[in-house]
């Protein structure tokens, strides 16, 4: 479910005000902030920026947070977002391709798989899966977790990574699949669940490091997770204000301290 953050109407007040000092009037969706569509990975980095980019510039803005296949699908059938930020370039390049957006974007980070497994689970957390592959030739593998391959990047990685050390067919009677990436990461913190494989920027979260452990998975055990950004032709002047906010140093310290490698720094 897509989670929304909007200014009430002093707020609302102070934008107008600011946008009238501009010498533009804006328009009603300047004033109740920018619609802003983004990956589950975000949903912990997203918000604190977007928290501080309203600090400072007392304009809202409003996420809805999903898997990216599904909201490029979204903004294929006509939704009203006007920035969308991808886990997988290649949702934005196609609907750049279907002349839906001012151009290609820009790619702002790298995302980072992890192993995770909740307190008490008898998964061995390490990088490499051996403690994973364990516990499945020993048939105590009960749910391990993922997200959704067809339509989620990070579920796409997951796969991979489980293929890649020869794990996916004995691993897949027990797969859990979430809706996107942060669904995922709530399977395999709940029930009988041992783990699962999710993004670095939920498991550094403080919602989730103080309830198991991790361990990055190696990134040649996946292709990369290339995360792209890019205006839709529905953006106004304030979605084009929060997306250049994004590329400033402000933007991007935060998502480093989630876990993000920036594309411009190896």
């Amino acid at each position: 479910m897509g989670r929304r953050r909007c200014g009430g109407p002093l707020r609302k007040l102070i934008v107008l005000i600011a946008l009238l000092a501009a010498g533009s009037p804006g328009t009603a969706a300047d004033r109740k902030g920018p619609l802003v569509a983004a990956a589950s990975d975000l949903t912990f980095a997203l918000d604190a920026i977007a928290d501080r980019f309203t600090r400072e510039t007392g304009e809202p803005v409003r996420l809805v947070f999903g898997s990216s296949g599904q909201l490029a699908r979204q903004v294929m059938h006509g939704a009203g977002f006007e920035l969308f930020l991808s886990a997988d370039e290649a949702f934005v390049h196609r609907l750049a391709d279907a002349g839906l957006t001012r151009d290609r974007g820009v790619l702002y980070a790298v995302g980072r798989l992890v192993v995770f497994a909740p307190h008490g689970s008898p998964l061995r957390v390490d990088g490499s899966l051996e403690g994973l592959a364990d516990l499945a030739a020993r048939g105590r593998l009960t749910k391990f977790a993922i997200a959704n391959p067809e339509h989620a990047p990070y579920g796409r990685a997951a796969e991979a990574a489980l293929r890649a050390r020869g794990l996916w067919d004995a691993v897949r009677p027990a797969l859990v699949l979430g809706e996107n990436i942060s669904q995922a990461a709530q399977f395999a913190t709940t029930g009988d669940a041992a783990g699962g494989l999710i993004a670095y920027s939920l498991a550094l979260s403080p919602a989730l490091s103080a309830r198991g452990r991790h361990a990055l998975v190696p990134e040649s055990f996946h292709p990369p997770l290339r995360q792209r950004m890019v205006l839709t032709k529905a953006a106004g002047p304030a979605a084009g204000r929060f997306y250049a906010y994004l590329q400033q140093e402000e933007a991007r310290e935060l998502f480093r301290r989630y876990g993000f490698a920036l594309p411009d720094e190896g």
